[in-house]
């Protein structure tokens, strides 16, 4: 089992401390929209520019930080924008307290955070191969994914109960404090990283900004993956305002439903990443790609066929499982293919254009699928995604890319 498998005390630390974190996240889950509903008096114009144009340009924020975060110490850098995280995020209660609450600091917080997370992932990858054994990777990955998942199904039912309970900000007073523990938790390591050897190129050239870009595009299996990964993530990401007026508005799902239909498969994210490494042992990778990389496409289709009461409940909480499953096994083993075939003097940089260019997709997608559904109707629109999904295959790798021979950076004294 993936579960037994010791990685070290060290490692236990890193996972403690991201299991902190995305817990923390799960409370505070849509936790912005709702203040600005509720504290700011948004309209539907301004909750969907929070949710799309935040994210976006702290996309934006993060391009230029990836050659500052790729030659440094990342277990430092991963500290300092926990710490960024937690002050930004502090800000809300401290606001609200004072009456001072506005939806432009709720814009900017958003930004900021964003920002902060594309750049404790990159340090966070790179960190990672450098922690643990090549033949560790996708069990540590795979630990990863069940905890995201885990966090999903069991924190936004939490943070709901906590908001109706305490008020507005709780959640965000809840997710500030986990990116201090989060930090804590990394600062227990007491591990001596080495600075990362310079490749005699200055790192803040303009392109420096663009190497992660390179490497994906110039790498066959990478650039497969990637372009696969954009629209997988965007178009499944673009269905869920849809679904939600669609239910809520169209069917008439109570909210309780709502909520059930989306928490209650994400369960199925801990049945995807614990099979994640047997799977790989049994079929290989590049079965697991293809076939599993096809069977996370191939459900989405089914929303556009919800119905009213308990047979469209039933409809939308399948369709959502089989997804995550495959999903859940799926992204493990991305993340250990993405790291084995980067340089070490490149992770960063390349996670960093992963993330961002996945990021630019969830919300391009998002937006035109808001106008598409605008137009038409979310029925219509939920349509289109389920069907333009079902070509996404063709993008992935038809076979195993031999890895490239890098010269790997030092490992710290205590590796």
């Amino acid at each position: 089992m993936v579960g037994r498998r010791s990685l070290g005390r060290r490692f236990g630390w890193l996972w403690a401390a991201y299991a902190v974190s995305a817990y923390g996240s799960g409370l505070g889950f849509g936790a912005l929209p709702l203040i600005a509903v509720l504290v700011c008096r948004a309209g539907p114009a301004e909750v969907s520019a929070l949710s799309a144009v935040g994210p976006a340009v702290g996309a934006l924020i993060a391009v230029p930080l990836a050659p500052w975060v790729e030659f440094r110490r990342k277990r430092p850098v991963m500290i300092v924008t926990d710490l960024a995280r937690f002050a930004v995020m502090a800000t809300i209660p401290v606001a609200y307290a004072f009456g001072r609450l506005g939806f432009v600091q709720l814009l900017v917080v958003s930004a900021l955070v964003a920002a902060a997370k594309i750049a404790f992932n990159a340090a966070g990858g790179a960190y990672l191969k450098a922690l643990v054994r090549p033949d560790d990777l996708l069990v540590a990955n795979a630990r990863f994914e069940s905890t995201n998942w885990s966090s999903i199904a069991v924190g936004p039912p939490l943070g709901g109960a906590a908001i109706g309970l305490f008020g507005p900000v709780t959640t965000v007073v809840a997710d500030a404090l986990s990116y201090l523990l989060s930090a804590l938790g990394l600062a227990a390591i007491h591990d001596r990283e080495e600075v990362p050897r310079s490749t005699g190129e200055s790192p803040v050239r303009a392109g420096a900004l663009l190497d992660g870009w390179r490497h994906i595009m110039g790498h066959p299996g990478l650039r497969a993956l990637y372009l696969n990964n954009l629209l997988v993530a965007g178009l499944i990401m673009a269905t869920e305002p849809l679904l939600a007026v669609l239910l809520l508005r169209h069917l008439g799902f109570p909210p309780w439903q709502y909520g059930l239909a989306f928490t209650a498969p994400c369960l199925g994210g801990l049945i995807g990443s614990r099979l994640a490494r047997r799977v790989v042992a049994r079929y290989g990778r590049p079965a697991v790609f293809r076939t599993v990389g096809t069977l996370r496409a191939i459900w989405l289709i089914g929303l556009a066929f919800v119905r009213p009461g308990v047979v469209g409940l039933v409809t939308v909480m399948t369709v959502e499982l089989a997804i995550i499953i495959n999903m859940s096994l799926y992204t493990p083993v991305l993340a250990t293919y993405r790291l084995e075939h980067t340089p070490g003097h490149l992770v960063a940089r390349t996670l960093t254009a992963w993330s961002i260019g996945q990021q630019v997709s969830i919300a391009t997608l998002t937006a035109l699928g808001g106008l598409l559904a605008d137009v038409t109707s979310p029925r219509t629109a939920l349509t289109v995604a389920g069907l333009l999904i079902l070509a996404t295959p063709l993008l992935l790798p038809r076979h195993e890319r031999t890895p490239r021979h890098e010269p790997e950076l030092p490992r710290s004294h205590h590796a």
